[in-house]
């Protein structure tokens, strides 16, 4: 689970590049809905950042939707689309379904709007996020978790709908939506004298990396904008490969944010003809930037909004002297998650190791592992074991913590050279997920 040396992605050849341009999304359309915005969002500010324009040598400013009135940019789609309905059907309530972010911003519509909203969440989504839901929504709003998945609770809420009658509010596969979203494009060009070189902005569903594209690309043509997308749910990147929307069979769901398995129609078409490039970023670098922004910069991102950021390496040797933008998406974390964060965080980096080992059943054979094994900076996180009389020797599981990556290789030697049989749970992933 080591990390390997970043190498700059670029974005895949799509069988379907010939295909027609998609719909489009107007300039107009984005500083209509930039109007209507103003009733409810906050102009959230692009901020010079000084640490990381030092570490990449150029001029990094951060988009802070972060600090948005419900701690996303999914405010600016939901209001927008919300807004567009005619009153009968308004009169109907909508429904959505969201991992967190966008059931918050319709939640927050439907409180500002007076108008009901029945909104499906996985049953896995953080309860950090659920709670917050249910703040912005008060007695406007009600929440059902189903499924495990964004997908899951998808398909719920398109049955809800052909039964009420309801107006569906997709969180990214919809004009509207994209529109809103693309505000955010239109205000980071407003807030900048120098035009970026660079725009990198989380993909999941694609509806802000659209959103964003659509208004920056049309003003600014020589603009890259960079979608970055969780290595676990690669939609986009696989669509792109085959030419046409893909979904994934599977997904790892941490990045709760941005874990789709089915970019949108509508979303893959824009992003297909004005992203230049998709990386994708290992969860475990989501949570070394993650935590990286709160200990050096007081900021507060949850991992979708973590992701350009850490995208920055996979660009290290062409950023030298550029204006880069990179959009914290969103801030909504759950405290209760920061403990895996940093676990995830020090796997990824190579500085901790999980092993079982066979110990021989005997008097101060545990002692012996500690001098003889582990080096002076070395520390022991975990250990289980349980003692059985009836074998000479026993397995126990170990979690050895590093304080530098380089230290790996003297401590399997020292394991190797004491006769000691161990496993690498590590290089294991089978293992790795049944033990830890």
């Amino acid at each position: 689970m080591n990390p390997s040396t970043p190498q700059p992605p670029r974005r895949p050849d799509a069988a379907g590049a010939d295909q027609p341009p998609a719909v489009r999304i107007a300039l107009e359309d984005i500083m209509h809905a930039q109007m209507t915005l103003n009733e409810v969002i906050t102009r959230t500010p692009l901020q010079p950042n000084r640490v990381l324009s030092a570490r990449y040598g150029c001029n990094v400013l951060l988009k802070r939707e972060d600090l948005q009135v419900v701690r996303s940019f999914k405010i600016r789609g939901a209001y927008h689309r919300i807004r567009t309905l005619p009153p009968e059907e308004l009169a109907k309530g909508v429904v959505c379904a969201s991992a967190g972010n966008h059931a918050q911003g319709v939640a927050y519509s439907c409180q500002t709007l007076g108008i009901r909203g029945k909104i499906f969440m996985p049953s896995t989504t953080p309860r950090q996020k659920v709670t917050q839901v249910e703040f912005f929504g008060g007695d406007q709003v009600d929440i059902v978790l189903t499924g495990d998945t964004y997908d899951d609770a998808y398909a719920e809420a398109a049955r809800e709908c052909e039964r009420s009658g309801a107006a569906f509010i997709h969180p990214f596969d919809d004009p509207a939506i994209i529109a809103g979203n693309g505000t955010v494009g239109k205000e980071i060009m407003d807030a900048t004298d120098t035009i970026p070189d660079y725009v990198f902005v989380t993909v999941g569903g694609g509806g802000l990396a659209a959103g964003v594209a659509s208004y920056i690309k049309a003003v600014s043509p020589r603009t890259r904008i960079i979608g970055v997308e969780p290595k676990g749910a690669p939609s986009l990147e696989l669509s792109l490969r085959a030419g046409e929307v893909t979904p994934l069979d599977s997904i790892d769901k941490f990045v709760d944010g941005a874990a789709v398995k089915r970019i949108g129609d509508l979303t893959f078409a824009i992003c297909r003809d004005l992203l230049d490039d998709v990386a994708l970023v290992p969860e475990g670098k989501a949570c070394t930037t993650l935590l990286s922004l709160y200990n050096e910069n007081a900021i507060v991102a949850e991992p979708a909004g973590a992701l350009p950021v850490a995208a920055l390496d996979l660009y290290r040797d062409e950023l030298e002297g550029k204006t880069v933008v990179c959009i914290i998406s969103g801030g909504n974390n759950d405290v209760d998650r920061m403990q895996e964060m940093k676990e995830r965080s020090l796997i990824y980096e190579g500085l901790k190791h999980y092993f079982t080992v066979n110990f021989p059943q005997r008097a101060g054979a545990l002692r012996e592992f500690l001098d003889e094994v582990l080096g002076p900076d070395d520390d022991i996180s975990r250990f289980e074991y349980t003692k059985t009389h009836n074998k000479e020797n026993g397995p126990a599981l170990v979690g050895i913590e590093l304080k530098r990556r380089e230290d790996y290789g003297p401590l399997i030697e020292r394991m190797k050279g004491k006769g000691y049989q161990f496993v690498e749970l590590n290089k294991d992933p089978v293992l790795f997920d049944l033990l830890i």
